[in-house]
């Protein structure tokens, strides 16, 4: 068996990841106005000219990408006990080169080239007329391994897909199936971001500031909302990790995020997110009002535009996070068919906004500390800590400040019966933002901020004292 080469897919199997979808995502982040471009190279050249097209606009950092430790182990294994390792793949050469002199394991690579895209029978073929038939073993996960298996004398099946390791065994010569992959109920919430659809929760503060929780109808509305909210936000978390997996896989954290890491595979994301979206507008235009579904389309236009550019422009993106925070208020206020005031919408956006720059300095913070000066995908650089310092606890009174200006308000008074008892929110809210302030600036935020607020007991604590506050004013 050491005698003969140990041929080895690349996409799927020795990484867990697609290097087409990899590079097209990468164009699409660079460019998003020639988004039709690579439709075109598809029509005239085909897959092999698709992909020599992306290898040259785009520039993945192969030293990143999400390679299969058990499979990596096993590969240098066989290398260590004198077998010849063999890299054989339907990406474009100049990655699977480019990936076979960072890993220094393989002997020979073999890759999709301009005019043959090496995949299926055309890679069956390339390797019989190198080595012969049965001349040598194979790895890989798909069902275009099929036909190379065939040709094989021995097959690995790695993290096969659905129904290949069963059509494998038919051929008769698979020698090791081998499961890598974490517990999949668990990847698919990372890769949704349930978690943070605990912001979502904010479509519910107009019924409350409305005092018409009592109505079924109403809390039926935003219960919709909340989960029309939740499906469009996580498409927008899928699709903003796609075109973020080399800036995540940089990151000392989001490198673990499912998409980035190769735990959920980036074909399942890339067929979910538009799903997602579709069942989001959909449910939003029959079940609720059309002013919702408008609002519902701003949000994810903004988002979209902050994940395309706007994230990378100083200041403009947590203006733009703010505007996302408070753009679920205003969804909220369209489902409910509540009105949307001046305090509730100036709140929002200073409260946002000293959150929002408590992300950004929390993020610039960790970067400090590992002696970085400026941040990846980012405009900032590790001197404006103290000015996004600044920017944040301001804002954050400010919150505050609007907060007492509303309970002086004439039409507040008709509200409340006793809305002089609002005041003692007032230095909740002070000690709040700033002990959240402490906190960033000791390097102990490590989740997004609303996140941490939803886990710490004292947050919890301030929202819990701050409802039975305005309970006790009505």
């Amino acid at each position: 068996m050491r005698s003969r080469p140990l041929v080895v897919d690349l996409d799927g199997t020795l990484i867990r990841s697609d290097i087409l979808i990899e590079s097209g995502f990468a164009y699409l982040k660079a460019a998003p106005q020639r988004f039709y471009e690579p439709l075109l190279w598809l029509a005239r050249g085909g897959k092999p000219g698709l992909k020599a097209r992306l290898a040259d606009a785009t520039n993945v950092d192969v030293a990143v990408l999400p390679y299969d430790a058990t499979v990596l182990q096993w590969l240098k294994v066989e290398r260590d006990a004198g077998r010849s390792l063999v890299l054989a793949t339907a990406s474009h050469e100049r990655y699977a080169q480019a990936i076979s002199a960072h890993l220094g394991i393989f002997d020979r690579t073999f890759a999709t080239n301009g005019s043959i895209n090496l995949s299926a029978h055309n890679k069956r073929d390339t390797l019989v007329a190198e080595y012969g038939e049965k001349g040598f073993d194979y790895a890989g996960n798909s069902h275009d391994d099929l036909a190379v298996w065939q040709s094989a004398d021995r097959a690995y099946v790695v993290n096969p897909s659905n129904g290949v390791e069963r059509a494998a065994r038919k051929i008769g010569n698979v020698e090791r199936v081998i499961e890598s992959r974490p517990p999949a109920v668990k990847t698919w919430a990372k890769s949704l971001r349930l978690h943070q659809w605990l912001k979502n929760l904010l479509i519910f503060l107009p019924l409350l500031a409305a005092h018409k929780l009592s109505s079924p109808e109403l809390t039926l509305a935003a219960v919709l909302a909340f989960l029309t909210f939740g499906l469009c936000a996580s498409s927008v978390y899928l699709l903003n990790d796609l075109l973020d997996l080399e800036d995540d896989r940089h990151h000392p954290v989001k490198r673990k995020r499912p998409l980035a890491s190769g735990a959920l595979p980036l074909t399942w994301g890339l067929a979910l997110f538009p799903v997602l979206l579709v069942v989001a507008f959909v449910t939003a235009w029959l079940f609720l009002p059309w002013q919702f579904s408008a609002a519902l389309f701003g949000y994810y236009v903004l988002t979209l535009a902050y994940s395309t550019f706007l994230k990378r422009q100083v200041m403009v993106d947590v203006v733009v996070l703010a505007m996302l925070y408070t753009m679920r208020i205003i969804a909220g206020t369209a489902a409910v068919d509540a009105q949307l005031t001046f305090w509730l919408l100036a709140f929002s956006m200073f409260i946002f906004l000293s959150l929002a720059l408590v992300k950004r300095y929390a993020e610039l913070h960790s970067m400090k500390a590992r002696g970085l000066v400026k941040t990846r995908g980012r405009g900032y650089v590790a001197s404006d800590l103290s000015l996004i310092s600044s920017l944040g606890t301001s804002s954050g009174y400010l919150a505050v400040l609007v907060l007492a200006l509303y309970i002086q308000d004439a039409k507040t008074a008709g509200m409340y019966h006793h809305p002089q008892v609002i005041w003692l929110a007032c230095p909740l809210l002070l000690y709040w933002v700033s002990r959240t302030w402490i906190i960033a600036h000791r390097g102990l935020m490590h989740d997004d901020p609303i996140v941490f607020a939803a886990r710490d007991r004292v947050s919890l604590a301030v929202v819990v004292l701050c409802g039975l506050i305005f309970w006790a004013a009505i």
